[in-house]
């Protein structure tokens, strides 16, 4: 996670949408980039995962922005799990990441 945080103000940069969700607060807990129809990062505040926001983010990505591909860490099965549950599986495996980094990734597509 900390090496994946000083990836992510530069990913932003390189999303068309980004989308922020906030609390009552107006503190953002959660936020996901997308481009084209690929889910590019979703990233949920540790203290509101399980609160059911990332799956209220995915689906209005789902709904607004026809997101139907993903990629994730293989090392995070818990967010592996949910875009399970969300209805995507995997069609691709790599070996490094993005940034040739030893961390295997998992290509996911929306099930339909």
């Amino acid at each position: 996670v900390n090496n994946i945080k000083k990836y992510v103000p530069q990913a932003i940069l390189g999303v068309s949408h980004l989308v922020i969700m906030e609390n009552e607060n107006h503190q953002p807990i959660a936020f996901m980039g997308i481009e084209g129809t690929k889910l590019e990062m979703l990233f949920v505040k540790n203290s509101e995962i399980g609160k059911g926001i990332g799956k209220k983010l995915l689906n209005y990505g789902l709904e607004n922005y026809n997101v139907n591909e993903l990629a994730v860490n293989e090392q995070s099965p818990n967010a592996k799990g949910f875009y399970e549950y969300m209805g995507f599986k995997t069609y691709k495996r790599t070996e490094l990441d993005e940034q040739s980094n030893p961390y295997p990734i998992l290509y996911m597509r929306l099930e339909k």
